[in-house]
């Protein structure tokens, strides 16, 4: 896997990026001094409340609390990955993605005319199916919407040999090219070529931009294989794509889960009933690729599959590849259908609602799971709960450390009537166990706005610390870090010793605003919006969001300068004076050492003589 995008890259793209053009293209927006409304894309209401910043980079939502940068809003209105939403800002402006680390090198950049060459073969397979009597009449037969078939570019490839090579490989470059993106074959016993897709209705397979990458075709009548789909070329793996994603980044409604079939015309037939959240494999098991691609998006996945056994074969496949992404905060469930029925079939009988009801049946992945182990296995005796338990212990192996683990562990025990404590006893005492009990981590980290410990504090000490906020406007630190975020800029014009001096302040997000300008000083930004993608993945980097959608305390750059520095003046005075307190307290208790007394000293005349 190639390395991380570097931060510096995406600073930049993000500064540079026309945040009013790109959201303009999706959202009318109308000029409202210098900023830019909307009503919100994000939820319904008549009266706008949705802001554009072009300064600050950001969005804002009065009503609803969305907010973000081109960054951000690409992934919520496209649905994006935070790595595609970066290659989509790039491709606007004609860049390449830079990579760092890694231990392979990043995949070479794909020839734009093998995308162009898939659209032009895409649109030919479009018009032979509105000319073709008996695709048209299948299409109609399986109950396809011209709508339908106009938003997933649905076609047919002609009943002949050589019809997509007659019309676009003229010429040997030509064919070289249909042969790399997998329409043609070489012939093995006489020289020449062939058309892969013959006499069947194509279902063109889109990447995140709608590029089309591949096409599954399925026969109209009898015949092997039921369904054909592109090799693996440079354009298309199909171990990360899943068939219907794009589709489903189309539809502007709130992204709650996706729910993963297995045939294209079962995707279609259930989008066009209203359950636009529907996507498949490509002729492959779920992998975990798919998986960590969906989970970027949503965090709930629901497999779907034919109640019959080769249904359930395959739930149990996907099952076992699904283990390694079940972490907390996700969830994994299983619906089963009917015994004869699809979702193709199914949702044309039930409709919508009904269909959807189904979804209070799905298994959790911890409940299918013991469900598919004890019913395979008699755990009504000590054989039998053995068996059960070194069945589930390659299993359990498998999930990450973690409290989702601790919780799938605590769920296997009771299956069997043990406590947690026994099962894992168990587990330890077989044979090259390499089964560790996993503990959630304990993160340590502080967000911004956390409350220091404050128990040893004298009541003097506290009455200093509390001088040091300004009632209304919210801490000083939160002014300054505020000020900071709004004109980044400003960190500049702070001094190295008054940065340093930050060090020492035990003032709630004291150590964030230490932290910020120290980067800023290292590598200056110009704009919020490259602040916020700087700190995204930080502790605090929400809570840093939420203070870029506040009203601003200064109102230019000059002001907040000015606020800054005098928040840092006042802090500092404010912890100089509390360590005084401390130090004459202990004092009069039972007296200081020298190193205290000519501290004592020293903090006296700082305090007389500030400068």
């Amino acid at each position: 896997m190639s390395g991380s995008i570097p931060k510096p890259f995406i600073e930049d793209l993000v500064g540079r990026t026309d945040l009013v053009e790109l959201i303009g293209s999706r959202v009318p927006l109308k000029k409202a001094g210098r900023e830019f409304r909307a009503c919100c894309p994000f939820h319904n209401e008549k009266t706008p409340s949705f802001w554009v910043s072009p300064d600050k980079g950001f969005y804002h939502c009065f009503g609803c609390g969305a907010h973000g940068t081109a960054i951000g809003f690409l992934m919520s209105y496209d649905h994006m990955s935070f790595v595609e939403a970066v290659e989509e800002l790039a491709h606007r402006m004609g860049l390449d993605v830079p990579r760092e680390g890694g231990n392979a090198p990043a995949a070479p950049r794909v020839d734009e005319s093998l995308y162009a060459l898939m659209a032009r073969v895409a649109g030919f397979y479009q018009e032979q199916l509105s000319r073709d009597a008996r695709a048209a009449s299948y299409a109609r037969k399986r109950g396809l919407t011209p709508q339908t078939l106009q938003t997933f570019g649905i076609g047919y490839a002609p009943d002949d040999w050589s019809e997509v090579l007659k019309r676009f490989g003229a010429s040997d470059a030509s064919r070289e090219k249909l042969s790399a993106i997998g329409l043609i074959i070489a012939r093995e016993k006489s020289d020449g070529w062939y058309d892969r897709f013959r006499d069947r209705l194509m279902f063109p397979i889109r990447d995140v931009r709608g590029r089309v990458i591949a096409f599954g075709g399925r026969v109209l009548d009898q015949g092997e294989p039921k369904y054909l789909n592109s090799p693996e070329t440079e354009l298309f793996h199909k171990g990360r794509e899943l068939y219907g994603l794009y589709e489903v980044r189309q539809n502007r409604a709130p992204l709650r889960r996706l729910m993963i079939v297995e045939g294209y015309m079962d995707v279609v037939r259930l989008h066009q009933a209203g359950i636009t959240y529907a996507v498949a494999t490509l002729g492959t098991s779920t992998t975990p690729e798919h998986l960590r691609r969906a989970f970027r998006l949503i965090s709930e996945i629901v497999f779907c599959f034919d109640g019959d056994r080769a249904g359930r074969d395959a739930a149990w496949r996907a099952l076992q590849n699904a283990l390694p992404e079940a972490k907390a905060g996700r969830e994994l469930k299983f619906l089963f259908l009917p015994d004869g029925e699809d979702p193709d079939t199914l949702v044309g009988k039930e409709g919508r609602e009904r269909f959807e009801a189904r979804l209070n049946d799905a298994l959790p992945l911890s409940e299918y799971l013991v469900t598919h182990l004890s019913t395979a296995i008699d755990i009504r005796h000590a054989d039998g709960k053995a068996r059960f338990v070194a069945e589930a212990r390659p299993l359990l192996e498998r999930v990450p450390a973690g409290p989702y683990r601790e919780l799938l562990l605590e769920r296997l025990a009771q299956a069997i009537n043990l406590s947690g404590e026994r099962f894992v006893a168990i587990l330890s005492a077989m044979p090259g166990d390499s089964n560790r009990r996993a503990n959630p981590a304990n993160g340590n980290s502080e967000s911004f706005g956390a409350q220091p410990d404050t128990s040893s504090r004298t009541a003097a000490q506290q009455r200093r610390i509390t001088a040091a906020r300004s009632g209304g406007r919210g801490s000083l630190v939160r002014q300054a870090v505020q000020n900071l975020l709004l004109f980044p800029a400003i960190a500049a014009q702070i001094s190295q010793r008054d940065v340093e001096a930050l060090a020492g302040i035990e003032e709630p997000g004291a150590d964030l605003l230490h932290e910020m300008l120290v980067s800023l000083h290292e590598e200056p930004a110009t704009s919020t919006a490259q602040v916020l993608e700087r700190w995204r993945d930080h502790p605090a980097g929400a809570r840093l969001a939420a203070l870029a959608a506040a009203e601003s305390i200064a109102p230019n750059a000059e002001a907040a300068s000015n606020e800054l520095r005098n928040a840092l003046q006042r802090l500092a005075r404010a912890t100089t004076a509390a360590e005084i307190d401390a130090l004459l307290a202990k004092d009069q208790a039972g007296g200081l050492d020298a190193a205290e007394r000519e501290r004592l000293k020293q903090l006296l005349t700082q305090s007389r003589d500030p400068a």
